[in-house]
C-alpha cells in the first residue's frame, strides 16, 4: 500500500457522498479489493437516516431479559438488517457501567454490573458479527454521564478514578466482549479519564485495551472525540470520526508520518488492525448490499418483528401486583386507558429514547403500535371495552377512571443522549439531543395520583430509561416497567397485561428509595466540579470506588426501592438443593441447585449467583458471578448448573497490576435478586495470582 492509501483508511468521508442513511464511512480501495467501510448506529436497530428497518427495544430492555441466547438472536437480526442495508460496521453494543441513575444514556447501556453487561454484550457481539458486520463496543471507558460530555468541544468532564475501580467496575465487560464475543471494533469516548482524553489516553487505550486485553481490532473515535494527531496515533486510535472529516488524521496524519512524528510502523499497525477486522469478520469476502438499492430496501421481516415483541415481553419488569390484579382475566370489563404515551403520538416518543440510538434517529416511525391500538384489539377479543383519556386534563382522566372497573395509566420520560436528568423526580419531560426538554401538560405524578383517587384498581405502566421516584406507589395496585419497548410497544404490553405471556424481566440497575439514598451524593461526584488550572472542563470524582449500584446499598445497609436483579412473575418459584463442588487441583467451582415452578402458570425465573469475598479484600459484600434464565411449566423442576472460574474469586491488585485471589472463606449465595439470596454455602480458596487478562 502507498502512504496515501494507508492514511485514507484512518479518516471518514462525508456520508452524503455515497452512502445515504449512514453515520459515516471510510472510502475503500478498489485496486486492492477493499470495499467502503460504512458505519451506522444503533443498539436498538439499524438507525441514523435509514428507513424500513426494525425498531427493537432499547438495550436496557435487552439486558433486562437476562437471556444471552435471546440477545444473540437480536444480534443476528441486527447484523442481517445492517448487511442488507449496505452497512459494514454497527456502532453497538453499549456496555458502559451505569454509575448514576440520572445518566441520560443509561437506556443505551445494559447494567450497573460489569458481569451482566459482559455476558449480554458478548452474546450480541457474536450475533452481529455472524452476519459479517463489525461491532464497535462503546463508549470506552468510564463514560458515565452526558453533562459536559464534550461532543463539540470543552467543557469535557474528566472521570477521575483509581486503577482498581477501572479494572473491577468498568473494564471487565470489554474484556469479556472481546475474548468471549470476538469483538473487532471499539469506540473511544468523549470524556477524559484522569484528565486525559479517552481517545489518546495511554493508560486506558494503549495500556488496558491494547496491551492488557490484547485487543486485535480497530479503535474508532466517537464523532468529534479526536483531539490530536500524534498523541492519538501513538496511543492506539486507528480511525478518526469528526464533524469535519480529516481534522487530525487523513492529510494531517500523512504529514506527521512524513515528518517522523508518527513512525511508519505505528501507521502500519493502525492499518493492520482495520484490515484484520475487515477480513476476520468477513467484510471483504462477503461485502454488504450495494447502494442505492440497499437504502430503499425493506429489510424488516416478520421474524424480526416477532423478536422485537419477544424482547419487550421478556424484558419488561413487574414491580408490584397487589391482590393479583394482573393478569386481566375477567370478561365484560371496562378498562380505562389513560396517558399521552398510550396513544399513537405519545407512543412514538417512547418506543425508543432520543439520540443516535433511536430507529430512525430523527422523525417518526410508522411501524410503532401504540398501547391504545393493541389493547383495544386485545380487549375486544375478551369481550372487554377500552375507554381512553390522553391525560392532558385531570378532570377527563378522573372521569374515565371512575367509570371503569380497572384503570391503566401509561406514563414516561422521553430521555435523550446529551442530557442528564437533573434528579430522580418523575418529570415526564420530552428531551432532544440538543438538550431541550419540554415538560408535559400534566405532570405524571399528578396524573397517577388523580387516577388512583378515582379508581382503587389502578395499574401503572412506566416508559422510562432510568429509575424515578414514585410518591404514588402505595396507591397503585400494580406497577410494570416497559422501559423503551420498540415498535411492538402496545402489542407486547397487551400480551403482558392479559397474561398471554409471563412478565419475567429483572432489573439491571438498582432503583433508589429517595434522592439522597444512593451512592452518588455530592456535586464532586456528579456532575463534577471545576479544578483550578484545568480549562478543559470539570472533574467527576469516582470516590465511591468499586461500590457502584447494589454493591453500595449492601455495604451501607441501605434498602432501595427495588433491588438489582428484582422482578416479579405471575407464578411463583422455589429454589432448593444447593450443592457446591470444588476440584482439588483447580481454583474453579461448580454450583448446582433445583428450580421449581410452585405456581399455577408457566413462567420464567432468573437464578442469580453472588460471591462474597473475605472482609480483608475490601470487596463489596456480594457480587454477581453467574445467572441463568429458566422457563418452567407449573410443577416442573429443573437442575441448574453454574460454573465459577478463578477470576470469580479474584480482585484487582494495583500493586501487582493483576488479579489475585486472597486465601480464605468465600460465600456462595443464590437467589432471585441481590436482596433475596436464600441459598448459601461457603468454600475455601487458596492464594493465587492470575493473568491481567483473566476474563
Amino acid at each position: 500500500m502507498t502512504l496515501a492509501q494507508k492514511v485514507s483508511l484512518t479518516a471518514q468521508q462525508l456520508p452524503i457522498d455515497a452512502h445515504d442513511g449512514a453515520a459515516g464511512y471510510l472510502a475503500g480501495i478498489p485496486s486492492l479489493c477493499l470495499p467502503d467501510l460504512v458505519f451506522n448506529d444503533a443498539g436498538a436497530g439499524v438507525g441514523d437516516g435509514q428507513i424500513n428497518t426494525t425498531a427493537f427495544p432499547d438495550p436496557i430492555v435487552q439486558a433486562s431479559t437476562w437471556d444471552p441466547q435471546l440477545d444473540y438472536a437480536f444480534g443476528q437480526a441486527l447484523g442481517a438488517e445492517a448487511h442488507a442495508k449496505g452497512i459494514d460496521v454497527q456502532l453497538a453494543p453499549g456496555i458502559e457501567t451505569d454509575r448514576i441513575p440520572e445518566n441520560g444514556r443509561n437506556w443505551e447501556y445494559m447494567s450497573e454490573d460489569p458481569y451482566l453487561s459482559g455476558q449480554i454484550g458478548a452474546a450480541e457481539v457474536r450475533g452481529i458479527q455472524s452476519q459479517h458486520v463489525i461491532v464497535t463496543l462503546k463508549h470506552f471507558i468510564a463514560n458515565s454521564q452526558e453533562t459536559d460530555r464534550g461532543a463539540s468541544g470543552p467543557p469535557v468532564d474528566s472521570a477521575d478514578l483509581s486503577l482498581r475501580t477501572l479494572e473491577e467496575l468498568y473494564a471487565p465487560q470489554y474484556d469479556v466482549a472481546i475474548h468471549q464475543g470476538g469483538a473487532m471494533g471499539v469506540m473511544c469516548a468523549y470524556n477524559r479519564i484522569n484528565s486525559i482524553y479517552a481517545c489518546q489516553n495511554p493508560e486506558t487505550l494503549k495500556g488496558v485495551l491494547l496491551h492488557q486485553f490484547g485487543f486485535p481490532g480497530f479503535v474508532v473515535s466517537d464523532w468529534g472525540a479526536t483531539h490530536s494527531t500524534v498523541p492519538s496515533a501513538l496511543n492506539g486510535l486507528d480511525i478518526e470520526m469528526n464533524v469535519s472529516p480529516g481534522t487530525y488524521f487523513g492529510a494531517a496524519l500523512q504529514r506527521a508520518v512524513q515528518s517522523g512524528a508518527v513512525p511508519m510502523r505505528v501507521l502500519d499497525s493502525m492499518v493492520l488492525r482495520i484490515l484484520r477486522a475487515e477480513f476476520a469478520v468477513g467484510v471483504v469476502n462477503d461485502p454488504p448490499a450495494a447502494q442505492p438499492a440497499a437504502y430503499a430496501a425493506d429489510v424488516s421481516t416478520p421474524d424480526h418483528i416477532a423478536l422485537a415483541r419477544q424482547i419487550s415481553e421478556e424484558g419488561s419488569v413487574l414491580f408490584k401486583n397487589a391482590d393479583g390484579i394482573l393478569p386481566l382475566t375477567a370478561a365484560d370489563r371496562r378498562i380505562a386507558l389513560i396517558g399521552t404515551d398510550a396513544g399513537p403520538a405519545g407512543a412514538d416518543l417512547v418506543y425508543n429514547a432520543e439520540g443516535s440510538g433511536r430507529v430512525p434517529e430523527f422523525g417518526t416511525n410508522p411501524a410503532v403500535v401504540s398501547p391504545l391500538t393493541a389493547l383495544t384489539r386485545r380487549a375486544a377479543a375478551s369481550g372487554d371495552t377500552v375507554l381512553y383519556a390522553d391525560g392532558s386534563s385531570l378532570l377527563d382522566a378522573e372521569t374515565v377512571a371512575r367509570t371503569a372497573s380497572v384503570a391503566i395509566v401509561v406514563v414516561g420520560n422521553s430521555e435523550s443522549e446529551g442530557v442528564d436528568e437533573p434528579n430522580l423526580s418523575f418529570n415526564g419531560d420530552t428531551c432532544t439531543l440538543i438538550g431541550v426538554c419540554v415538560p408535559p401538560t400534566v405532570a405524571p405524578d399528578a396524573l397517577v395520583s388523580a387516577v388512583e383517587a378515582a379508581n382503587p384498581n389502578t395499574i401503572v405502566v412506566l416508559d422510562t430509561g432510568e429509575p424515578v421516584l414514585m410518591p404514588w406507589l402505595a396507591g397503585a395496585k400494580a406497577l410494570l416497567e416497559a422501559f423503551y419497548p420498540g415498535q411492538q410497544d402496545g402489542v407486547a404490553l397487551a400480551s403482558l397485561l392479559y397474561g398471554d405471556v409471563d412478565p419475567s424481566g429483572h432489573l439491571t440497575e438498582t432503583w433508589p428509595a429517595s434522592q439522597a439514598a444512593q451512592p452518588i451524593q455530592t456535586a464532586a461526584q456528579w456532575p463534577g466540579v471545576d479544578r483550578p488550572g484545568d480549562p478543559l472542563g470539570p472533574h467527576s470524582a469516582y470516590s465511591e470506588g468499586i461500590f457502584v449500584g447494589y454493591r453500595w446499598y449492601q455495604a451501607h445497609h441501605v434498602r432501595p426501592q427495588f433491588p438489582f436483579g428484582y422482578g416479579l412473575s405471575y407464578t411463583t418459584f422455589g429454589l432448593s438443593h444447593l450443592v457446591v463442588r470444588t476440584r482439588r487441583r483447580s481454583d474453579a467451582a461448580t454450583v448446582s441447585l433445583a428450580v421449581t415452578n410452585t405456581g399455577t402458570r408457566p413462567g420464567a425465573e432468573v437464578v442469580q449467583l453472588y460471591v462474597h469475598d473475605p472482609a480483608n479484600t475490601g470487596e463489596p459484600p456480594e457480587q454477581l458471578k453467574g445467572f441463568r434464565r429458566v422457563f418452567l411449566d407449573p410443577g416442573q423442576s429443573q437442575t441448574v448448573t453454574l460454573r465459577l472460574t478463578p477470576v470469580s474469586f479474584a480482585h484487582w491488585s494495583d500493586r501487582r497490576r493483576t488479579w489475585i485471589v486472597t486465601p480464605g472463606r468465600y460465600g456462595i449465595a443464590v437467589g432471585d435478586s441481590s436482596a433475596h439470596l436464600p441459598l448459601r454455602r461457603t468454600i475455601r480458596r487458596r492464594w493465587a495470582r492470575l493473568s491481567p487478562r483473566a476474563y
